[in-house]
């Protein structure tokens, strides 16, 4: 697997962000664990390095922004089933 990049003037390959928006959290995740392979496994340009980093980077971007939304759902889910209970608590209270 290779890193996408585009060419900029100063003939240094930027990486191509464009499509990391779409990922989903696996796709994002899998990509970032060949990323790091790669770069692990050395043999490559300092161009090179830098663009894998870079997109490295961004595609940890997109993982931290699935894992923050999936905890506030839960954080949300959670709090609605506490207010749930505790109605449920107050309710019965209340009753003879």
């Amino acid at each position: 697997m290779t890193a996408n990049t585009t060419d900029r003037a100063d003939g240094v390959g930027a990486p191509d962000l464009s499509g990391t928006t779409t990922l989903g959290y696996e796709q994002a995740r899998d990509e970032l664990i060949e990323v790091v392979r790669r770069l692990e496994a050395g043999g490559t340009t300092l161009e090179e390095s830098l663009a894998l980093w870079e997109r490295g980077e961004e595609l940890a971007r997109v993982c931290r922004h699935w894992l923050e939304g999936a905890r506030a759902r839960l954080d949300a889910a959670l709090a609605s089933e506490h207010e749930d209970a505790e109605g449920t608590a107050e309710h019965g209270a209340s009753s003879p």
